[in-house]
């Protein structure tokens, strides 16, 4: 695509824009949510790409070449089988069990917000129980299905709760007169699901959207390469916690600077080992080569896809920060890299 468009003499961006798809193209369907076009605008504008030359090697500042570049992000919504069970004990304690576990990617606080805002009470009584063969059985946190899978399956797990308390005075006399601790409503989606509305029509088809600007600096003498700006506007349905959504795309953008410009696997050619065995001699960033990190959000929630209107965020935050990362190089010194990592002896002319 940045090829396409310095051949035409186009803006990347531009080009991007007049080739929309507003379809799947390989599956003839209308999405079931995409706002694509406008990542690409305020990623733009936040960025300042309208100061952008044409040229490579056109642009300098402080002795140093300056590239801009930018590149697409895609990956399909992905959902997985998984069940949860809430309880609410007469105390007014409301407790998420489920097998889903969390990577330390927030779903302790997203799943417990998802059954606060439907049950009406304040976050702060809310706990979850996860990562526990013995609770309701869920998929793997994977695939970017984690949120998308069991925010519904909460959701509705809370709903049946919340049913449940219907006519009383107080929780505490719902559960006496239960007879029992606790009040408890299961909801599951799957082979038995009871959630009718997360199948999605076969009618769309589900992907999320981003865009990602780059500036890299590089020296000229030695030809260094330095990432110093990133913007990303992402496109992944309703965000659930800003923060923790936030901190994924960061941390994929920090994995794409490594994927672009250090890590590299080497391997033994007589016995087929690994000689990049270890964090001495496999790069990966550190503070230093991570510059400060844009992140917005269109936030638009995809209610075809799931009642909760979420998308999964774990992988898009990478997908396309390399060929962004690429192209940057390419406008700041001219040299088209095509196998990564972009390393010096790649550039030097």
């Amino acid at each position: 695509m940045d090829e396409l468009a310095l051949n035409l003499q186009m803006d990347p961006v531009e080009l991007r824009i007049r080739n929309h798809a507003d379809e799947d193209p390989d599956k003839q369907k209308p999405w079931s949510s995409k706002h694509l076009l406008e990542c690409y605008q305020r990623g733009a504008q936040l960025f300042g790409w309208s100061r952008r030359q044409m040229r490579p090697g056109a642009m300098r500042e402080k002795g140093e070449l300056v590239g801009y570049g930018m590149a697409t992000a895609t990956y399909p919504a992905n959902r997985r089988d998984g069940s949860a069970a809430i309880r609410i004990y007469a105390d007014g304690r409301v407790v998420v069990r489920s097998a889903t576990h969390d990577l330390g990617t927030g779903t302790y606080t997203s799943l417990a917000q998802v059954a606060a805002d439907e049950l009406g009470v304040p976050i702060e009584q809310v706990s979850c129980v996860l990562g526990d063969s013995h609770l309701p059985p869920a998929g793997v946190s994977g695939g970017s299905s984690t949120s998308a899978s069991m925010g519904p399956v909460v959701q509705e797990a809370a709903r049946k709760l919340r049913e449940q308390l219907q006519g009383f005075a107080s929780t505490a006399e719902a559960v006496r007169q239960s007879g029992r601790d606790y009040l408890e409503a299961t909801a599951e989606h799957g082979m038995l699901a009871t959630v009718a509305a997360m199948v999605l029509p076969s009618s769309f088809s589900a992907h999320s959207f981003g865009a990602h600007f780059v500036e890299v600096r590089v020296n000229p003498a030695t030809r260094q390469v330095r990432v110093s700006r990133v913007v990303a506007v992402i496109d992944a349905g309703k965000i659930m916690n800003a923060m923790t959504a936030r901190s994924q795309i960061q941390g994929g953008i920090v994995w794409g600077i490594g994927m672009a410009l250090l890590e590299r696997s080497d391997w033994d050619p007589h016995s087929g080992a690994p000689v990049t065995r270890n964090l001495a001699d496999y790069l990966v960033p550190v503070n230093a080569d991570v510059p400060d990190l844009t992140v917005e959000f269109t936030n638009y929630p995809d209610l075809q896809f799931n009642p909760l209107g979420v998308r999964g965020v774990g992988e898009i935050g990478i997908t396309g920060i390399t060929a962004a990362i690429a192209n940057a190089v390419h406008h700041a010194t001219g040299v088209r890299v095509r196998e990564l990592p972009i390393t010096l002896d790649k550039i030097l002319v």
